[in-house]
């Protein structure tokens, strides 16, 4: 699935997600659209002679669901067709750089080159500093967010939207969903090709300033020299044999005594000799050390983008994709794992488990229900033979009522080990079905019912774990929507 394939679907899948009562989409709208992109799909499998994909399904779904939204509200049709800006920003730095470092090229002044000139000095350890930065970055955690603040990660990711009044409520919470979604989704793709379009252009930025040097070579004299106020000649030549090691080792450049030094301080009469060989080891200094190393580190990034774009790395085992793809037929059937905790489940609520799942997951959908952790057990000792990324289990959930209170030593520090051992994430499910027993026919009740799932879902965020309220004794009452499926927890 490429890039934008991947944005349509994700797109589709917030209006989805948003759209709970069917304003936007109806039944008819989301079985026709599942119907025709599996249609679609199989053509289109049977003319390459190959197999029905996911990602063709979902593509083929994505196109219908944004094709019918397009006709009913052009506005729509016309901000989900918006791209991001990134191609004028890839070509427009690093020209700008180009004509910039040409410009500000002061070593390149008509009439001499300054030895120790601040702007030479300052281009080249620049950038050895931003390669020694980005060597230690490889052993340092990742933020989440790099260098770039969210909003222009955003704006680069083509997520950021400006939304017209006039669009239905249900398509402006979706958009915005999508804007979220899809930054964070895009994120590492847009680091990939924002870090090629500033090393590109540091090096073009060097690249100009080599230019001018020697462009200005062939319309003027240089002469080549030095002073400083606390300098000597055997200072300057330690310095200068540093920064140009690598251009005196690497090419067929000449090398300099402190002899040559001490004769070039401007304080002696000026000569032109010898200013060609200076520029030769200005240019030659700038090309090993900023274009060449510059232009490496572009073509690496531009490599990841390209991987990314191609093969974007779109979760297709989250709850929402897994019920698609059974629709499809292109997947076994969905398993929902449920972790109890303190909570037994009898006969009535086990069988409105598989309804939750029914609804969630499709017909096909079965639970996977776990012996139930003891109130106070630790987590790592109840689910010690449990894989939590078992490629064979489509979600696992763990399952609390709404009637116990939420403690952070018990209940809290089952939900952290949760969290921090599954990459996947985990959902979390409370039911009330108990509480709302218990609270029938009491004044009231409402209200306490709705500090109580308040207090829970309060809880759940704080421990990284989004809660959905279900009631398995009546799942109508609590009825969850098919398409978008459940909330999972975000390793940290």
């Amino acid at each position: 699935m490429n890039e934008q394939v991947a944005r349509d679907v994700v797109l589709v899948r917030s209006v989805e997600t948003m759209d709970g009562k069917h304003e936007v989409l109806s039944d008819d709208d989301r079985l026709y659209a599942s119907r025709s992109a599996r249609e679609l799909a199989q053509w289109q499998a049977s003319d390459s002679k190959s197999e029905v994909t996911n990602e063709h399904f979902l593509q083929q779904r994505a196109e219908q669901i944004l094709k019918r939204l397009g006709e009913r509200t052009p506005v729509f049709a016309a901000i989900a067709r918006r791209r991001g800006g990134f191609k004028a920003l890839s070509l427009g730095v690093p020209l700008l750089a180009l004509v910039v470092g040409a410009g500000v090229d002061r070593i390149g002044d008509p009439h001499r080159v300054d030895l120790l000139s601040a702007p030479l000095l300052a281009v080249i350890g620049w950038n050895v500093a931003v390669y020694l930065l980005l060597l230690a970055w490889l052993f340092v955690p990742a933020r989440k967010n790099g260098w770039v603040s969210p909003a222009l990660l955003r704006r680069l990711s083509g997520a950021q939207l400006s939304l017209p009044r006039k669009l239905p409520h249900v398509l402006a919470a979706a958009l915005t969903d999508f804007s979220l979604q899809w930054t964070e989704l895009s994120a590492k793709l847009t680091h990939a090709r924002l870090a090629r379009t500033m090393h590109l252009a540091a090096a073009m930025f060097a690249m100009g300033a080599i230019l001018s040097l020697y462009a200005r070579g062939f319309l003027s004299e240089y002469v080549a020299g030095w002073e400083s106020t606390f300098l000597g000649a055997g200072q300057v030549h330690a310095i200068l044999s540093v920064v140009f090691a690598p251009a005196v080792a690497l090419l067929p450049l000449d090398g300099f005594s402190v002899a040559d030094i001490e004769a070039l301080h401007f304080s002696r009469t000026p000569s032109g000799a010898g200013g060609a060989r200076w520029v030769h080891l200005y240019g030659a200094t700038l090309l090993l050390l900023v274009v060449l190393p510059r232009l490496i580190l572009a073509g690496v990034a531009h490599w990841r983008a390209q991987q990314m774009h191609n093969r974007f790395p779109l979760d297709l085992e989250q709850p929402y994709f897994r019920k698609l793809n059974g629709e499809a037929g292109t997947t076994a059937p969905a398993v929902l794992r449920v972790l109890p905790y303190s909570f037994t489940l009898d006969e009535p609520r086990h069988q409105g488990l598989s309804q939750v799942a029914l609804t969630l997951f499709g017909e096909q959908a079965r639970v996977m229900l776990r012996p139930s952790s003891s109130y106070g057990e630790e987590a790592v000792d109840s689910l010690r033979d449990l894989s939590l990324d078992d490629p064979n289990v489509t979600v696992t959930a763990v399952l609390f009522s709404l009637a116990a209170t939420p403690e952070k030593e018990n209940h809290g520090a089952f939900l952290d080990y949760l969290v921090r051992s599954s990459r996947r994430g985990i959902a979390v499910l409370i039911d009330e079905s108990a509480l709302v027993e218990r609270s029938v026919a009491q004044a009231g009740d409402d209200v306490r019912l709705a500090e109580r799932i308040a207090l829970w879902q309060q809880f759940c965020n704080f421990h990284r774990a989004p809660a959905t309220i279900v009631n398995l004794l009546d799942p109508e009452r609590r009825s969850l929507e098919s398409g978008a499926g459940l909330s999972l927890s975000k390793a940290s």
